[in-house]
């Protein structure tokens, strides 16, 4: 993040797990503190503030989303973490509590989660 001008935005939700897994590459690559996080709750007022803005320049509004320059946003969080380890210059496999969370945490919460949708379904 060599230009001082601009930081970055980073927009999440709370509670998701793929918000959590962005913020936690930022904070163990060093850069956190570098990027604007703007958090919601969802069915906030903020959530559709964001959602509004988001809507402007996106396709399809999802979270995490980052703005990354002037005008330039992106989403997914594997694309946010891997533009914001180019700009930290940090390998993700290289930070140990990031590498946990995204191989063994949230592949488990992701087949809860379908399991649950599976369950509910039945009902």
């Amino acid at each position: 993040m060599t230009d001082t001008s601009f930081q970055p935005v980073l927009y999440v939700k709370q509670g998701c797990p793929f918000c959590l897994k962005v913020r936690l590459f930022a904070l163990e690559a060093g850069i956190l503190d570098r990027i604007a996080v703007r958090e919601f709750t969802p069915g906030s007022a903020e959530e559709t503030a964001f959602r509004e803005e988001l809507g402007h320049a996106l396709d399809k509004v999802s979270f995490p989303t980052a703005l990354l320059a002037s005008g330039r946003y992106v989403a997914e969080s594997d694309v946010i973490i891997a533009e914001f380890a180019a700009i930290s210059r940090r390998d993700p496999d290289a930070l140990p509590v990031y590498r946990t969370y995204a191989t063994e945490v949230l592949p488990s919460l992701m087949t809860l989660y379908r399991e649950n949708q599976t369950l509910k379904s039945a009902v």
